[in-house]
């Protein structure tokens, strides 16, 4: 094995580094002392030990010299320009550290328009759109989109015209608004599959607050702007067709529409847990159970014309029907020549018309109770299309108590828009409910012309052939 020679120093070449050495204890020798420093307030001892220290020119360089200029005083450094800073009060330059070189703080700013100009970095985290750039596409295919958001792709367009004005913000220095598009799908979407908010937040590529934000905006927006032209009590002509066809369905004449009472499941509140508490879903589902009500009135096509949101969960219909504006424009008499038809859930009224609850009933009134129940299907088939296309109205939601209403009326609006629109609702997504009636006491009679008026009906539709044969 070969080794190679290594060439060892003599003694001349050693010496300049042994003085070095000696020179650099000296000098600790004199700043340092192994014993706590005591503090030295003389300046000609501070210049005493600044000229016994040795430094090489390189490194002369690099130190600030103190100086009298006309009794002002200043700092020195051999720094870039843009790294000091003037202070006119102390008059005296201040040298900054600078910044560690990046490639976001080196780029020059076009606004400021000087070379090397920095400008303020944004702190955004960067976030995957891939999903929602795949579903805005115009080659995504429309069934697949309507599976996903529960509406064709000219139901989504038309509902981002007419919230265009309202949802639409301006981009600003900082960053670039979201599109119109992508709000509205946020908040569609979150609706319908009743996602969590940081699922929803990773699908559309924004952060979990933004997400919530954008919900609660956009139906706040289909509320205000939408609502009044889809969701509202119907004129006369249009009220005068929904009686043809109701009495085309039962044989009951002047039937405006059909009233049910669903109840959303929401988390504990607060305040007033007990106003909340809803005791048939808790001895239904062995669960303790909160929820608020949402009463609507639909046309033969499912179609809302009036709702009622928000009502504590403990209330039965009938109270909740008495908080109602439907009650004020009936004790108003807004409600002429207009029956609305309930179950027995609901009081017996000169507008609202009721099953038969007794016990031992007639043919008379078990061929009533038949026709009343094919009218109410209609609102019972309209919730349960409700809650399966919004599926977050199955579950107990995010959304804070007093914000829950406005998320509602807008998925109540969201369905008049499909409904009216013919959009095809997938049978998987069938929700079904159960009936959380209770007769109201006094057996709900609140008028004895009401009574009669009844048995005039249920006597004609027997009479006249018109009751069938299911009861039998």
């Amino acid at each position: 094995m070969e080794i190679s020679s290594f060439p060892f120093l003599n003694q001349d070449d050693l010496l300049p580094i042994f003085n070095l050495f000696s020179e650099m204890d000296d000098n600790f020798s004199v700043n340092y002392s192994p014993k706590k420093r005591r503090r030295q307030d003389d300046d000609d001892d501070d210049q005493t030990q600044f000229n016994k220290t040795s430094f090489d020119d390189d490194e002369l360089l690099k130190l600030p010299f103190w100086f009298d200029d006309d009794k002002q005083q200043h700092w020195i450094m051999e720094q870039k320009p843009e790294f000091q800073v003037f202070d006119e009060n102390l008059t005296q330059f201040v040298a900054k550290k600078p910044r560690r070189a990046t490639p976001e703080n080196t780029h020059s700013s076009p606004a400021k328009g000087g070379a090397g100009t920095q400008h303020r970095r944004l702190w955004v985290k960067d976030r995957s759109k891939d999903w929602w750039d795949q579903c805005n596409h115009p080659d995504f295919p429309d069934e697949e989109f309507r599976r996903a958001f529960r509406m064709s792709k000219a139901t989504f367009d038309m509902i981002c015209q007419e919230l265009d004005s309202t949802v639409m913000k301006k981009d600003t220095m900082l960053r670039v608004a979201i599109p119109v598009r992508q709000r509205v799908a946020v908040c569609i979407w979150r609706l319908a599959t009743g996602e969590p908010l940081r699922l929803v937040s990773k699908r559309f590529g924004l952060g979990i607050s933004t997400c919530h934000k954008l919900v609660l905006e956009v139906c706040s927006a289909i509320r205000k702007v939408l609502m009044p032209k889809f969701l509202q009590w119907p004129e006369d002509s249009k009220l005068a067709k929904i009686k043809q066809e109701f009495e085309s369905i039962s044989g009951i004449p002047k039937v405006g529409g059909s009233i049910y009472t669903t109840h959303i499941p929401i988390i504990a509140p607060k305040n007033n847990v007990a106003a909340y508490f809803n005791k048939r879903h808790t001895e239904r589902n062995q669960k303790t159970s909160y929820s608020i009500t949402v009463q609507g009135v639909v046309d033969p096509a499912g179609v809302f014309t009036d709702v009622c949101i928000g009502w504590p969960g403990s209330m039965p219909d009938d109270q909740v029907l008495e908080k109602s504006a439907l009650f004020e424009r009936a004790n108003m008499g807004l409600l002429k020549d207009v029956s609305i038809v309930g179950n027995s859930g609901y009081p017996l009224t000169d507008w609202l018309l009721v099953p038969y609850s007794a016990q031992n009933l007639t043919w008379t009134q078990h061929a009533f109770n038949e026709k009343v129940s094919e009218i109410q299907g209609a609102a019972k088939a309209a919730f349960g299309r409700l809650k399966g296309r919004w599926t977050c109205l199955q579950k107990r939601t995010e959304v804070k108590l007093q914000e829950l209403p406005v998320v509602l009326g807008a998925c109540c609006v969201l369905h008049n828009i499909c409904e009216m629109r013919k959009e095809r609702f997938d049978p998987e997504l069938k929700f079904e409910f159960f009936d959380d009636e209770m007769v109201p006491e006094n057996n709900g009679v609140r008028s004895a012309s009401a009574i009669l008026a009844r048995d005039h009906i249920s006597h004609n539709l027997l009479h006249h052939g018109l009751a069938g044969t299911g009861f039998l």
